[in-house]
Protein backbone atom coordinates (compact mmCIF):
# COMPACT_ATOMS: atom_id res chain seq x y z
CA UNK A 1 0.00 0.00 0.00
CA UNK A 2 1.26 3.36 -0.83
CA UNK A 3 2.90 5.16 2.00
CA UNK A 4 0.69 8.32 1.54
CA UNK A 5 -2.57 5.97 2.34
CA UNK A 6 -0.75 4.71 5.04
CA UNK A 7 -0.25 8.07 6.41
CA UNK A 8 -3.81 8.76 6.08
CA UNK A 9 -5.34 5.88 7.97
CA UNK A 10 -2.70 6.56 10.86
CA UNK A 11 -3.95 10.22 11.28
CA UNK A 12 -7.59 8.38 11.70
CA UNK A 13 -6.31 6.22 13.67
CA UNK A 14 -4.27 8.23 16.30
CA UNK A 15 -7.27 10.80 16.42
CA UNK A 16 -8.22 9.99 20.15
CA UNK A 17 -11.93 11.99 19.82
CA UNK A 18 -12.54 9.93 16.92
CA UNK A 19 -16.54 9.58 15.71
CA UNK A 20 -17.19 5.87 18.39
CA UNK A 21 -19.01 4.47 15.23
CA UNK A 22 -16.32 5.54 12.74
CA UNK A 23 -13.40 3.94 15.26
CA UNK A 24 -15.59 0.69 15.33
CA UNK A 25 -15.88 0.02 11.14
CA UNK A 26 -12.16 1.54 11.14
CA UNK A 27 -10.96 -1.29 13.75
CA UNK A 28 -13.40 -3.90 11.16
CA UNK A 29 -11.22 -2.87 8.84
CA UNK A 30 -7.98 -3.73 10.02
CA UNK A 31 -6.38 -6.19 8.19
CA UNK A 32 -8.84 -5.70 4.83
CA UNK A 33 -6.00 -3.96 2.44
CA UNK A 34 -8.70 -3.92 -0.43
CA UNK A 35 -11.49 -2.62 1.87
CA UNK A 36 -8.96 0.18 3.31
CA UNK A 37 -7.44 1.08 -0.09
CA UNK A 38 -11.16 1.70 -1.49
CA UNK A 39 -11.70 4.09 2.25
CA UNK A 40 -8.48 5.81 1.75
CA UNK A 41 -7.60 5.65 -1.54
CA UNK A 42 -9.17 9.19 -2.59
CA UNK A 43 -10.04 12.05 -1.09
CA UNK A 44 -13.95 12.08 -2.09
CA UNK A 45 -14.64 14.08 -4.89
CA UNK A 46 -16.92 16.61 -6.41
CA UNK A 47 -19.16 15.42 -9.38
CA UNK A 48 -22.28 15.98 -11.39
CA UNK A 49 -24.09 15.64 -8.43
CA UNK A 50 -21.56 17.21 -5.78
CA UNK A 51 -20.14 15.19 -3.24
CA UNK A 52 -21.55 11.71 -3.40
CA UNK A 53 -20.12 8.15 -1.51
CA UNK A 54 -20.68 5.46 0.77
CA UNK A 55 -20.77 6.20 4.26
CA UNK A 56 -18.17 5.15 6.33
CA UNK A 57 -14.78 5.98 7.89
CA UNK A 58 -12.34 7.29 5.39
CA UNK A 59 -11.29 10.12 3.32
CA UNK A 60 -13.16 8.39 0.21
CA UNK A 61 -16.48 8.16 2.84
CA UNK A 62 -19.12 10.80 3.43
CA UNK A 63 -18.85 11.13 7.14
CA UNK A 64 -18.99 14.30 9.92
CA UNK A 65 -15.25 14.95 9.23
CA UNK A 66 -15.56 14.83 4.97
CA UNK A 67 -18.79 17.35 5.76
CA UNK A 68 -17.27 19.81 8.23
CA UNK A 69 -13.78 20.26 6.00
CA UNK A 70 -16.25 20.64 2.85
CA UNK A 71 -18.07 23.36 4.58
CA UNK A 72 -15.02 25.35 5.75
CA UNK A 73 -13.84 25.21 2.47
CA UNK A 74 -17.30 26.10 0.84
CA UNK A 75 -17.53 29.07 3.42
CA UNK A 76 -14.45 30.01 2.49
CA UNK A 77 -14.90 30.47 -0.75
CA UNK A 78 -18.42 32.71 -0.36
CA UNK A 79 -16.61 34.90 2.39
CA UNK A 80 -14.44 36.01 -0.69
CA UNK A 81 -17.04 36.08 -2.96
CA UNK A 82 -19.85 37.64 -0.69
CA UNK A 83 -18.58 40.73 1.40
CA UNK A 84 -21.73 40.78 3.12
CA UNK A 85 -22.44 37.23 3.64
CA UNK A 86 -22.96 37.38 7.26
CA UNK A 87 -26.01 39.33 6.29
CA UNK A 88 -27.02 37.00 3.82
CA UNK A 89 -26.64 33.45 5.40
CA UNK A 90 -26.26 30.02 4.23
CA UNK A 91 -29.52 27.81 3.85
CA UNK A 92 -28.91 23.69 4.47
CA UNK A 93 -31.87 21.66 3.83
CA UNK A 94 -31.38 17.56 3.80
CA UNK A 95 -33.18 14.24 2.97
CA UNK A 96 -34.30 10.82 4.96
CA UNK A 97 -30.78 9.39 4.29
CA UNK A 98 -29.10 8.03 7.25
CA UNK A 99 -27.16 10.66 8.78
CA UNK A 100 -28.47 13.68 7.11
CA UNK A 101 -29.69 15.31 9.75
CA UNK A 102 -26.19 14.89 11.62
CA UNK A 103 -24.44 16.22 8.58
CA UNK A 104 -26.61 18.89 8.03
CA UNK A 105 -26.39 19.90 11.85
CA UNK A 106 -22.50 19.85 11.53
CA UNK A 107 -22.45 22.06 8.48
CA UNK A 108 -24.74 24.54 10.23
CA UNK A 109 -22.08 24.34 13.62
CA UNK A 110 -19.52 24.97 11.27
CA UNK A 111 -21.29 27.82 8.87
CA UNK A 112 -22.21 29.88 12.32
CA UNK A 113 -19.41 29.48 14.61
CA UNK A 114 -17.62 31.63 12.03
CA UNK A 115 -20.71 34.44 12.75
CA UNK A 116 -22.49 33.38 9.56
CA UNK A 117 -26.12 33.04 10.03
CA UNK A 118 -27.88 29.39 9.08
CA UNK A 119 -30.53 29.06 7.99
CA UNK A 120 -31.86 25.26 8.77
CA UNK A 121 -34.76 23.40 8.08
CA UNK A 122 -36.50 21.57 11.17
CA UNK A 123 -37.27 18.80 9.09
CA UNK A 124 -36.15 16.91 5.91
CA UNK A 125 -36.93 18.55 2.52
CA UNK A 126 -36.74 18.93 -0.68
CA UNK A 127 -33.78 19.53 -2.83
CA UNK A 128 -35.99 21.70 -4.94
CA UNK A 129 -36.92 23.83 -2.10
CA UNK A 130 -33.77 24.40 -1.02
CA UNK A 131 -32.87 25.91 -4.42
CA UNK A 132 -36.28 28.12 -3.87
CA UNK A 133 -34.99 28.63 0.05
CA UNK A 134 -31.60 29.98 -1.11
CA UNK A 135 -33.21 32.44 -3.64
CA UNK A 136 -36.85 33.45 -0.93
CA UNK A 137 -33.94 34.19 1.90
CA UNK A 138 -31.07 35.86 -0.67
CA UNK A 139 -28.60 33.65 1.04
CA UNK A 140 -24.98 33.78 -0.07
CA UNK A 141 -25.05 29.79 -0.66
CA UNK A 142 -26.65 26.88 -0.15
CA UNK A 143 -26.13 22.56 1.29
CA UNK A 144 -28.38 20.12 0.48
CA UNK A 145 -27.36 16.68 2.15
CA UNK A 146 -28.36 14.05 -0.05
CA UNK A 147 -27.42 10.95 -2.26
CA UNK A 148 -30.53 11.28 -4.42
CA UNK A 149 -31.71 7.88 -5.87
CA UNK A 150 -28.76 6.06 -4.92
CA UNK A 151 -28.23 2.73 -2.54
CA UNK A 152 -28.98 3.03 0.84
CA UNK A 153 -25.69 2.55 1.81
CA UNK A 154 -24.93 6.31 0.35
CA UNK A 155 -25.13 9.95 1.25
CA UNK A 156 -24.21 12.63 -0.22
CA UNK A 157 -23.70 16.98 -0.22
CA UNK A 158 -24.40 19.12 -2.89
CA UNK A 159 -23.73 23.43 -2.79
CA UNK A 160 -25.35 25.82 -4.22
CA UNK A 161 -24.59 29.60 -5.13
CA UNK A 162 -26.53 32.43 -4.38
CA UNK A 163 -28.72 32.20 -7.51
CA UNK A 164 -29.90 28.03 -5.66
CA UNK A 165 -27.92 26.59 -8.85
CA UNK A 166 -25.03 24.23 -8.40
CA UNK A 167 -22.07 25.18 -8.71
CA UNK A 168 -20.11 24.84 -12.07
CA UNK A 169 -16.93 23.35 -12.02
CA UNK A 170 -14.96 26.32 -12.81
CA UNK A 171 -16.79 27.46 -8.83
CA UNK A 172 -16.51 24.39 -7.66
CA UNK A 173 -13.04 23.74 -8.61
CA UNK A 174 -12.53 27.02 -6.54
CA UNK A 175 -14.01 25.66 -3.52
CA UNK A 176 -12.18 22.51 -4.07
CA UNK A 177 -8.99 24.56 -3.93
CA UNK A 178 -10.36 26.12 -0.34
CA UNK A 179 -11.37 22.89 0.81
CA UNK A 180 -7.64 21.55 0.04
CA UNK A 181 -6.51 24.13 1.97
CA UNK A 182 -8.22 23.17 5.22
CA UNK A 183 -5.21 21.05 6.68
CA UNK A 184 -7.14 18.97 9.58
CA UNK A 185 -10.24 17.62 8.86
CA UNK A 186 -10.53 16.98 12.74
CA UNK A 187 -9.46 19.93 14.07
CA UNK A 188 -12.41 22.14 12.83
CA UNK A 189 -13.96 24.40 16.13
CA UNK A 190 -17.34 25.17 16.55
CA UNK A 191 -19.89 25.73 19.02
CA UNK A 192 -22.14 23.58 20.57
CA UNK A 193 -25.25 23.46 18.13
CA UNK A 194 -27.83 24.83 20.86
CA UNK A 195 -25.59 27.35 21.88
CA UNK A 196 -25.16 28.83 17.93
CA UNK A 197 -29.18 28.93 17.66
CA UNK A 198 -29.71 30.96 21.08
CA UNK A 199 -27.63 33.30 19.79
CA UNK A 200 -29.77 33.51 16.63
CA UNK A 201 -26.22 32.33 14.42
CA UNK A 202 -28.59 28.83 13.42
CA UNK A 203 -32.23 29.96 12.41
CA UNK A 204 -34.57 26.97 12.15
CA UNK A 205 -36.99 27.54 9.41
CA UNK A 206 -40.06 25.36 8.01
CA UNK A 207 -43.53 26.29 7.48
CA UNK A 208 -42.71 30.25 6.32
CA UNK A 209 -40.61 28.78 3.77
CA UNK A 210 -42.82 25.98 2.99
CA UNK A 211 -45.50 28.30 2.03
CA UNK A 212 -44.15 30.51 -0.03
CA UNK A 213 -42.50 27.57 -1.83
CA UNK A 214 -45.90 26.10 -2.62
CA UNK A 215 -47.82 28.86 -3.73
CA UNK A 216 -44.72 29.29 -6.08
CA UNK A 217 -45.16 26.10 -7.63
CA UNK A 218 -49.17 26.45 -8.11
CA UNK A 219 -47.99 29.11 -10.92
CA UNK A 220 -46.48 26.29 -13.61
CA UNK A 221 -50.29 25.55 -14.08
CA UNK A 222 -51.01 26.61 -17.92
CA UNK A 223 -54.95 26.62 -18.52
CA UNK A 224 -57.50 25.90 -15.95
CA UNK A 225 -58.80 22.05 -16.52
CA UNK A 226 -61.24 19.68 -14.90
CA UNK A 227 -59.21 18.22 -12.22
CA UNK A 228 -61.63 16.02 -10.85
CA UNK A 229 -61.66 13.78 -13.74
CA UNK A 230 -58.64 11.63 -13.31
CA UNK A 231 -56.75 9.47 -10.20
CA UNK A 232 -53.19 10.16 -9.35
CA UNK A 233 -51.82 7.47 -7.44
CA UNK A 234 -48.54 8.93 -5.80
CA UNK A 235 -45.22 7.39 -3.56
CA UNK A 236 -42.37 9.65 -1.96
CA UNK A 237 -40.36 6.51 -2.04
CA UNK A 238 -39.92 7.33 1.52
CA UNK A 239 -38.49 10.28 0.97
CA UNK A 240 -38.82 14.12 1.16
CA UNK A 241 -41.74 14.49 -1.33
CA UNK A 242 -44.18 13.29 1.23
CA UNK A 243 -43.62 16.87 2.97
CA UNK A 244 -45.97 18.66 0.15
CA UNK A 245 -46.84 16.79 -2.89
CA UNK A 246 -49.93 15.12 -2.08
CA UNK A 247 -51.52 18.34 -0.11
CA UNK A 248 -50.36 20.45 -3.38
CA UNK A 249 -52.18 18.55 -5.76
CA UNK A 250 -55.34 17.83 -3.23
CA UNK A 251 -55.31 22.18 -2.76
CA UNK A 252 -55.50 22.15 -6.62
CA UNK A 253 -58.23 20.00 -6.82
CA UNK A 254 -56.72 16.53 -8.09
CA UNK A 255 -57.39 13.04 -6.84
CA UNK A 256 -54.88 12.34 -4.95
CA UNK A 257 -53.57 8.16 -3.92
CA UNK A 258 -51.07 7.82 -1.83
CA UNK A 259 -49.04 4.79 -1.15
CA UNK A 260 -49.21 4.91 2.77
CA UNK A 261 -46.11 2.53 3.08
CA UNK A 262 -43.80 4.14 1.23
CA UNK A 263 -45.14 7.91 2.74
CA UNK A 264 -43.06 7.19 5.58
CA UNK A 265 -39.37 8.60 5.86
CA UNK A 266 -37.01 5.65 5.58
CA UNK A 267 -33.50 6.37 5.17
CA UNK A 268 -33.11 2.32 4.63
CA UNK A 269 -36.15 2.29 1.98
CA UNK A 270 -37.57 -0.96 3.26
CA UNK A 271 -39.90 -1.25 0.51
CA UNK A 272 -38.35 -0.33 -2.38
CA UNK A 273 -35.15 -2.35 -4.13
CA UNK A 274 -34.17 0.93 -5.26
CA UNK A 275 -35.28 4.26 -4.20
CA UNK A 276 -35.07 5.30 -8.24
CA UNK A 277 -37.92 6.31 -10.05
CA UNK A 278 -36.15 5.16 -13.39
CA UNK A 279 -36.46 1.61 -12.32
CA UNK A 280 -39.55 -0.44 -12.60
CA UNK A 281 -39.05 -1.94 -9.20
CA UNK A 282 -39.73 1.53 -7.52
CA UNK A 283 -43.10 1.45 -9.16
CA UNK A 284 -44.44 -1.87 -7.43
CA UNK A 285 -46.44 -0.61 -4.56
CA UNK A 286 -47.96 2.04 -6.93
CA UNK A 287 -48.73 -0.31 -9.06
CA UNK A 288 -51.01 -2.53 -7.23
CA UNK A 289 -52.83 0.70 -5.60
CA UNK A 290 -53.21 1.77 -9.17
CA UNK A 291 -55.01 -1.40 -10.32
CA UNK A 292 -56.98 -1.81 -6.95
CA UNK A 293 -58.31 2.13 -7.35
CA UNK A 294 -58.34 1.93 -11.04
CA UNK A 295 -55.73 5.23 -11.16
CA UNK A 296 -54.93 7.22 -14.40
CA UNK A 297 -51.33 8.16 -13.71
CA UNK A 298 -48.56 7.05 -11.25
CA UNK A 299 -46.21 8.99 -10.04
CA UNK A 300 -42.92 8.75 -8.07
CA UNK A 301 -40.56 10.81 -6.81
CA UNK A 302 -36.56 10.09 -5.73
CA UNK A 303 -35.87 10.57 -2.24
CA UNK A 304 -34.36 14.34 -2.79
CA UNK A 305 -37.94 14.63 -4.68
CA UNK A 306 -36.22 16.43 -7.66
CA UNK A 307 -36.68 13.95 -9.83
CA UNK A 308 -40.35 12.62 -11.26
CA UNK A 309 -41.04 8.91 -12.94
CA UNK A 310 -44.62 8.36 -14.08
CA UNK A 311 -46.53 5.03 -15.14
CA UNK A 312 -49.63 5.81 -17.06
CA UNK A 313 -52.13 3.40 -17.98
CA UNK A 314 -52.99 2.60 -21.17
CA UNK A 315 -56.42 1.84 -23.37
CA UNK A 316 -55.77 -2.14 -22.54
CA UNK A 317 -55.54 -0.87 -18.28
CA UNK A 318 -52.30 -1.45 -18.11
CA UNK A 319 -49.42 0.53 -16.71
CA UNK A 320 -46.34 1.50 -18.85
CA UNK A 321 -43.23 3.05 -17.49
CA UNK A 322 -42.31 6.40 -19.37
CA UNK A 323 -38.49 7.65 -19.46
CA UNK A 324 -37.37 10.59 -19.16
CA UNK A 325 -37.39 11.39 -22.48
CA UNK A 326 -40.64 10.51 -23.38
CA UNK A 327 -42.22 12.58 -20.33
CA UNK A 328 -40.21 15.44 -21.37
CA UNK A 329 -41.31 14.89 -24.98
CA UNK A 330 -45.35 15.24 -23.53
CA UNK A 331 -45.09 18.10 -21.51
CA UNK A 332 -42.53 19.95 -23.85
CA UNK A 333 -45.42 19.34 -26.55
CA UNK A 334 -48.47 20.40 -24.24
CA UNK A 335 -46.38 23.66 -23.55
CA UNK A 336 -45.33 24.12 -26.98
CA UNK A 337 -49.57 24.16 -27.73
CA UNK A 338 -50.17 26.56 -24.70
CA UNK A 339 -48.45 28.12 -22.48
CA UNK A 340 -47.52 32.16 -23.28
CA UNK A 341 -44.87 33.92 -24.44
CA UNK A 342 -44.21 37.33 -24.45
CA UNK A 343 -39.98 36.70 -25.72
CA UNK A 344 -38.41 34.22 -27.39
CA UNK A 345 -38.94 31.22 -25.40
CA UNK A 346 -35.84 29.46 -24.81
CA UNK A 347 -35.91 25.44 -23.76
CA UNK A 348 -32.83 23.51 -22.40
CA UNK A 349 -31.72 19.94 -21.93
CA UNK A 350 -28.42 17.97 -21.86
CA UNK A 351 -26.17 16.61 -24.60
CA UNK A 352 -27.30 12.83 -23.97
CA UNK A 353 -31.47 14.40 -23.80
CA UNK A 354 -32.86 12.58 -27.10
CA UNK A 355 -33.13 14.48 -30.25
CA UNK A 356 -37.43 14.24 -29.88
CA UNK A 357 -37.17 17.65 -28.06
CA UNK A 358 -35.90 18.96 -31.00
CA UNK A 359 -38.02 18.11 -33.74
CA UNK A 360 -40.94 19.17 -31.36
CA UNK A 361 -39.32 22.54 -30.93
CA UNK A 362 -38.79 23.24 -34.20
CA UNK A 363 -42.74 22.63 -34.75
CA UNK A 364 -43.37 25.55 -32.32
CA UNK A 365 -40.80 27.51 -33.10
CA UNK A 366 -38.92 27.50 -29.78
CA UNK A 367 -35.30 27.95 -29.24
CA UNK A 368 -33.01 24.35 -27.85
CA UNK A 369 -29.55 24.83 -26.04
CA UNK A 370 -27.96 21.79 -25.63
CA UNK A 371 -25.78 21.64 -22.16
CA UNK A 372 -23.46 19.19 -20.40
CA UNK A 373 -25.04 16.45 -18.36
CA UNK A 374 -26.11 17.92 -14.54
CA UNK A 375 -28.87 20.51 -13.64
CA UNK A 376 -26.65 22.72 -12.73
CA UNK A 377 -25.76 23.87 -16.40
CA UNK A 378 -29.37 24.56 -17.35
CA UNK A 379 -29.63 27.02 -14.16
CA UNK A 380 -26.56 28.73 -15.46
CA UNK A 381 -28.50 29.14 -18.49
CA UNK A 382 -31.45 30.31 -16.92
CA UNK A 383 -29.01 32.98 -14.80
CA UNK A 384 -27.95 34.29 -18.41
CA UNK A 385 -30.66 35.16 -19.99
CA UNK A 386 -32.47 37.03 -17.30
CA UNK A 387 -33.10 40.56 -18.41
CA UNK A 388 -32.52 40.05 -21.99
CA UNK A 389 -34.97 39.29 -25.26
CA UNK A 390 -35.28 35.68 -24.29
CA UNK A 391 -37.19 33.82 -21.49
CA UNK A 392 -36.75 30.95 -19.82
CA UNK A 393 -39.31 28.18 -20.81
CA UNK A 394 -38.87 24.88 -19.88
CA UNK A 395 -35.85 22.66 -19.08
CA UNK A 396 -35.23 19.06 -18.50
CA UNK A 397 -33.06 16.19 -18.67
CA UNK A 398 -33.18 12.46 -20.15
CA UNK A 399 -32.73 11.81 -16.27
CA UNK A 400 -36.24 12.37 -14.93
CA UNK A 401 -35.38 15.81 -14.09
CA UNK A 402 -37.56 18.69 -15.66
CA UNK A 403 -38.33 22.48 -14.31
CA UNK A 404 -41.20 24.45 -16.24
CA UNK A 405 -40.23 27.85 -14.31
CA UNK A 406 -36.95 29.36 -12.88
CA UNK A 407 -38.09 30.25 -9.87
CA UNK A 408 -36.14 27.05 -8.48
CA UNK A 409 -32.51 26.73 -10.13
CA UNK A 410 -33.07 23.02 -9.83
CA UNK A 411 -34.68 20.35 -10.82
CA UNK A 412 -38.03 20.36 -9.25
CA UNK A 413 -40.42 17.14 -8.93
CA UNK A 414 -43.19 19.70 -7.48
CA UNK A 415 -43.51 21.42 -10.54
CA UNK A 416 -43.22 18.47 -13.34
CA UNK A 417 -46.32 16.44 -11.00
CA UNK A 418 -48.43 19.68 -10.43
CA UNK A 419 -47.98 19.60 -14.69
CA UNK A 420 -48.27 16.43 -15.71
CA UNK A 421 -51.66 15.83 -13.83
CA UNK A 422 -52.70 18.80 -15.49
CA UNK A 423 -51.40 17.12 -19.06
CA UNK A 424 -53.01 13.81 -18.29
CA UNK A 425 -56.15 15.82 -17.02
CA UNK A 426 -56.79 17.81 -20.18
CA UNK A 427 -55.87 14.75 -22.33
CA UNK A 428 -58.80 12.77 -20.60
CA UNK A 429 -60.99 15.42 -21.70
CA UNK A 430 -60.17 13.89 -25.32
CA UNK A 431 -60.67 10.23 -24.60
CA UNK A 432 -56.76 10.05 -24.30
CA UNK A 433 -54.10 8.48 -22.20
CA UNK A 434 -50.80 9.97 -21.94
CA UNK A 435 -50.00 6.63 -23.71
CA UNK A 436 -51.97 7.50 -26.68
CA UNK A 437 -50.35 10.94 -27.15
CA UNK A 438 -47.25 9.79 -26.67
CA UNK A 439 -47.60 7.37 -29.79
CA UNK A 440 -49.17 10.42 -31.28
CA UNK A 441 -46.04 12.13 -31.16
CA UNK A 442 -44.10 9.01 -32.32
CA UNK A 443 -46.54 9.10 -35.40
CA UNK A 444 -46.12 13.10 -36.15
CA UNK A 445 -42.04 13.23 -35.53
CA UNK A 446 -40.96 9.76 -35.65
CA UNK A 447 -40.09 6.75 -33.45
CA UNK A 448 -37.35 8.49 -31.36
CA UNK A 449 -36.32 5.69 -28.62
CA UNK A 450 -33.43 5.30 -26.01
CA UNK A 451 -31.48 3.23 -23.91
CA UNK A 452 -29.05 3.32 -21.18
CA UNK A 453 -26.55 0.69 -20.34
CA UNK A 454 -24.90 0.74 -17.27
CA UNK A 455 -21.56 -1.00 -16.22
CA UNK A 456 -21.04 -1.16 -12.28
CA UNK A 457 -17.29 -0.78 -11.51
CA UNK A 458 -17.13 0.06 -8.21
CA UNK A 459 -13.70 0.79 -6.04
CA UNK A 460 -10.11 1.98 -6.77
CA UNK A 461 -9.98 -1.02 -9.96
CA UNK A 462 -13.06 -0.27 -10.80
CA UNK A 463 -12.49 3.64 -11.28
CA UNK A 464 -9.13 2.32 -12.91
CA UNK A 465 -11.22 -0.15 -15.27
CA UNK A 466 -13.85 3.12 -16.53
CA UNK A 467 -10.56 5.23 -17.07
CA UNK A 468 -8.96 2.84 -19.26
CA UNK A 469 -12.28 2.21 -21.11
CA UNK A 470 -12.93 5.91 -21.81
CA UNK A 471 -8.85 6.01 -23.43
CA UNK A 472 -9.36 2.84 -25.36
CA UNK A 473 -12.56 4.94 -27.27
CA UNK A 474 -10.92 8.31 -27.19
CA UNK A 475 -7.92 7.37 -28.78
CA UNK A 476 -9.90 4.48 -31.27
CA UNK A 477 -11.33 5.67 -34.78
CA UNK A 478 -14.72 4.02 -35.12
CA UNK A 479 -16.42 4.57 -38.10
CA UNK A 480 -19.67 2.87 -38.08
CA UNK A 481 -21.84 0.74 -35.39
CA UNK A 482 -24.54 -1.32 -36.33
CA UNK A 483 -23.68 -0.54 -40.51
CA UNK A 484 -24.55 2.75 -39.32
CA UNK A 485 -21.11 5.13 -40.45
CA UNK A 486 -20.38 7.62 -37.54
CA UNK A 487 -20.48 10.97 -39.04
CA UNK A 488 -19.36 13.06 -36.02
CA UNK A 489 -17.87 12.20 -32.98
CA UNK A 490 -17.33 14.83 -29.96
CA UNK A 491 -14.58 14.48 -27.32
CA UNK A 492 -15.69 16.94 -24.22
CA UNK A 493 -12.58 16.17 -22.84
CA UNK A 494 -10.14 17.34 -25.38
CA UNK A 495 -13.11 20.12 -26.27
CA UNK A 496 -12.94 18.42 -29.71
CA UNK A 497 -15.44 17.76 -32.52
CA UNK A 498 -14.63 15.90 -35.64
CA UNK A 499 -17.74 16.12 -38.54
CA UNK A 500 -17.13 14.20 -41.48
CA UNK A 501 -13.17 14.47 -41.10
CA UNK A 502 -12.79 18.34 -40.45
CA UNK A 503 -12.29 19.27 -36.64
CA UNK A 504 -13.15 21.86 -34.91
CA UNK A 505 -13.33 23.03 -31.36
CA UNK A 506 -16.40 22.50 -28.83
CA UNK A 507 -17.22 25.49 -26.75
CA UNK A 508 -18.95 23.76 -23.64
CA UNK A 509 -16.91 22.85 -20.66
CA UNK A 510 -14.37 20.26 -20.42
CA UNK A 511 -16.04 16.85 -19.05
CA UNK A 512 -14.79 13.22 -19.53
CA UNK A 513 -18.36 12.41 -22.63
CA UNK A 514 -17.44 11.12 -25.90
CA UNK A 515 -20.11 11.34 -28.23
CA UNK A 516 -20.90 9.57 -31.51
CA UNK A 517 -23.07 10.50 -33.79
CA UNK A 518 -24.56 8.75 -36.92
CA UNK A 519 -25.46 10.28 -40.74
CA UNK A 520 -29.24 9.57 -39.33
CA UNK A 521 -28.56 11.64 -36.61
CA UNK A 522 -29.23 9.01 -34.22
CA UNK A 523 -25.99 8.74 -31.52
CA UNK A 524 -24.80 7.12 -28.64
CA UNK A 525 -22.98 8.33 -25.59
CA UNK A 526 -19.86 6.84 -23.32
CA UNK A 527 -19.84 8.65 -19.89
CA UNK A 528 -18.62 7.42 -16.22
CA UNK A 529 -21.33 8.93 -14.03
CA UNK A 530 -20.23 11.55 -11.40
CA UNK A 531 -22.19 10.42 -8.43
CA UNK A 532 -22.21 6.64 -9.09
CA UNK A 533 -18.96 4.00 -9.86
CA UNK A 534 -20.56 3.50 -13.24
CA UNK A 535 -19.69 3.48 -16.73
CA UNK A 536 -22.61 5.07 -19.09
CA UNK A 537 -23.68 4.40 -21.89
CA UNK A 538 -26.50 6.54 -23.59
CA UNK A 539 -28.36 5.40 -27.18
CA UNK A 540 -30.99 7.55 -28.84
CA UNK A 541 -32.41 6.69 -32.17
CA UNK A 542 -34.94 7.34 -34.54
CA UNK A 543 -36.47 4.81 -36.72
CA UNK A 544 -39.63 4.57 -39.16
CA UNK A 545 -41.16 2.01 -36.64
CA UNK A 546 -41.16 1.18 -33.26
CA UNK A 547 -39.64 -2.53 -33.66
CA UNK A 548 -36.55 -1.26 -35.69
CA UNK A 549 -35.86 1.19 -33.64
CA UNK A 550 -35.78 -1.25 -29.96
CA UNK A 551 -33.86 -3.98 -32.38
CA UNK A 552 -31.00 -0.42 -33.79
CA UNK A 553 -30.88 -0.13 -30.18
CA UNK A 554 -29.90 -3.56 -28.76
CA UNK A 555 -27.23 -3.80 -31.88
CA UNK A 556 -25.64 -0.66 -30.86
CA UNK A 557 -25.37 -1.72 -27.42
CA UNK A 558 -24.12 -5.37 -28.45
CA UNK A 559 -21.67 -3.88 -30.85
CA UNK A 560 -20.44 -1.52 -28.06
CA UNK A 561 -19.77 -3.62 -25.50
CA UNK A 562 -17.95 -5.80 -27.71
CA UNK A 563 -15.68 -3.47 -28.07
CA UNK A 564 -15.64 -2.86 -24.43
CA UNK A 565 -14.82 -6.42 -23.34
CA UNK A 566 -11.85 -6.09 -25.73
CA UNK A 567 -10.21 -3.20 -23.27
CA UNK A 568 -7.74 -5.17 -21.04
Amino acid sequence: MEQRVLEKIKKWEEFKELDPTLREELESLKGNESALLDAFYNDIAFGTGGLRGILGAGTDRMNIYVVRKSTLGFLNYMIQKYPNIKEMGVAIAYDCRKNSYLFAKHAAEVIASRGVKAYLYTDIRSTPQLSFTVRNLKCAGGIMITASHNPPIYNGYKIYDHEGCQLVPELADMVIDEIAKVEDMFRIETKPFDTLVEEGLIKLIDKDVDAVYVEAVKQVTVQDVPKNNIKIVYTPLHGTGASHMVGLLEGCGYNVYPVEEQMVPDGNFSTLKSPNPEESSAFEYAINLGKEIDADILIATDPDADRMGIAAKNKQGEYVLLTGNQTGAILLDYLGKFKQRTKTSMVYNTIVTSNFAKAICNKYNLELVQTLTGFKFIGEQAALIEGTDKEFFFGYEESYGYVIKDFVRDKDSFQATLLLAEVASYYKTQNKTLIDVLYDLFDEFGYYLEGVHNISLVGVEGSKRIQKIMKHFQDATITTIANKPIVTFEDYDKSIKVENGVESTLTLPKSFVLKYVFDDGGWFVLRPSGTEPKLKIYIAIKEASEEASKALIEQVKKEVLAIIDTVE
